[in-house]
């Protein structure tokens, strides 16, 4: 996809100091030329849309006047060798300016303390946080056709901004295929004699796209704040949760796998490298654990694969099987000193994954934590003068401390999920009052209302990560 290479030089132009202020300015109007102003302009809102995500529509919008600007400027034939330079350092003074009308981000003052090149590319490597949650509500057709009859071009210009800015974490050729055929589907049944009909077969069309954007975005969101060794973790615990019957060699290859996709294409360019590597990854789930469970056997019926694996990643949790005790890593298995790495790796995550299929309702961002505490506990242990006492202490420690932590979340969400919400607030406020007979009515009511954030917030399988994180 020429846009998305176009798009890819754009931004990574800004890291790359050592290739030269010149080659800079060559390829970005390299790419100007060849996709023509109007390209160059979407494809740099959806940049600075993703990148600020944050930003306000305005924001974004002066942010954007001014790279076409000078785009437009200095790259036209005949234009100083050195205008591309001083319209970016002109730029890059105006960002630091106290009355700048691009979007605010908490670095900008600390890069604005270095001068030229050296602030021009701090600049250029701030990006906000992913929103927690995609703000995106696509209106109805009418809604739709409304706003584009009035203004289509201040219609295409917000759609891509609130879209890119919502699945900021969607891979760049995933979320520039979406909003285009987004924008095409619009264009062609707002004119159409029969829109209804035409919205109908268009998203049906577009609906594996559809659903690649939201799943990309939920999984390289959690990729980015998770690392590969922690997502693969995360993913392990999920399908321990939803085939609790499978082994842990049967699901952790497949954990490895889904973690070795996303660290691939969540910053790829390639066109279709998160289709094609999730495609692939979905085909491996199926092929291992359709005989171990009807439901997932269900899900992957379908000839479309990205739906098949939307599916997988919809199933609730299954009920704890009867299992026996699960063994504790001895304190050899935890630190070993033999060089034993594969084996080493795997002992956390094996420790994890049987207590993630013990208890289905443990949300992801608990079970998170563990695996935190627990790296943090091996880490201090294994490099403690005696690790078996520091491991043996800490264990009688997570022993006393973890069964309460367990059981109260365990019991939140697994309520949460059955109930509707309202009866979920009554049993969770009658359950508060049972179990603090002493507290003032005020102190029940902020309980009740922290817990039920945490539930609503934290107990599904998209839930953000980082937001979660702290809520815990």
């Amino acid at each position: 996809m020429r846009a998305t290479l176009a798009l890819l030089l754009l931004l990574a132009s800004a890291h790359a100091a050592h290739r030269g202020k010149a080659y800079v300015r060559e390829k970005v109007c390299q790419e100007y030329r060849m996709l023509g102003k109007e390209n160059f302009r979407t494809l740099t809102i959806i940049a600075n849309s993703r990148k600020y995500s944050n930003g306000t529509f305005e924001e974004i919008g002066h942010l954007v006047r001014e790279i076409v600007s000078l785009a437009e400027t200095c790259c036209a034939d005949g234009a100083h060798p050195s205008c591309y330079d001083a319209g970016s350092s002109a730029l890059s003074v105006k960002s630091c300016s106290a009355d700048s009308p691009f979007p605010a981000h908490p670095g900008t003052a600390e890069c604005c303390t270095h001068e030229g090149l050296e602030r021009k590319l701090c600049l250029a490597a701030l990006r906000h946080p992913p929103q927690p949650l995609p703000r995106y509500l696509q209106p109805s057709d009418q809604e739709l056709c409304q706003a584009f009859r009035e203004d289509p071009q201040e219609f295409a210009d917000r759609y891509l901004y609130e879209y890119a800015s919502s699945y900021s974490e969607a891979p760049l050729p995933v979320l520039l295929g979406s909003t285009r055929t987004f924008l095409s589907m619009v264009s062609t049944c707002c004119i159409s004699p029969a829109p209804t009909a035409c919205f109908l077969k268009e998203k049906l069309q577009r609906k594996t796209l559809s659903l690649l954007t939201l799943t990309s975005n939920r999984a390289c969101s959690r990729f980015s704040a998770y690392g590969k060794d922690k997502t693969t973790f995360s993913y392990l615990a999920s399908l321990a949760q939803k085939v609790p019957t499978a082994s842990f060699e049967d699901l952790f290859p497949l954990a490895e796998n889904a973690a070795e996709v996303f660290s691939q294409c969540c910053d790829s360019v390639v066109e279709d490298c998160m289709q094609k590597k999730l495609s692939e990854h979905t085909a491996k789930a199926c092929a291992t654990l359709s005989a171990r469970d009807r439901r997932f056997a269900d899900c992957c019926k379908g000839k479309n694969l990205i739906e098949n694996y939307f599916c997988i990643l919809a199933l609730p949790p299954a009920p704890a099987p009867k299992l026996p005790e699960a063994p504790e890593p001895t304190n050899v298995e935890l630190c070993d000193k033999e060089g034993h790495l594969q084996a080493t790796r795997q002992v956390l995550p094996r420790s994890l994954f049987e207590l993630a299929r013990r208890h289905p309702s443990l949300p992801d961002a608990v079970l998170a934590k563990l695996y935190d505490a627990s790296e943090k506990i091996r880490g201090e242990c294994c490099s403690a003068k005696d690790p078996s006492a520091c491991l043996d202490s800490k264990r009688q420690w997570v022993g006393a401390e973890l069964p309460p932590v367990l059981e109260t979340a365990s019991q939140l969400c697994g309520q949460y999920t059955k109930l509707y919400f309202l009866d979920f607030k009554k049993r969770l406020r009658d359950s508060l009052a049972q179990m603090f007979p002493e507290a003032s009515a005020a102190l029940l009511e902020q309980l009740l209302e922290q817990r039920a954030s945490f539930a609503s917030t934290c107990c599904s399988p998209d839930a953000p990560p980082l937001l979660c994180a702290s809520k815990v």
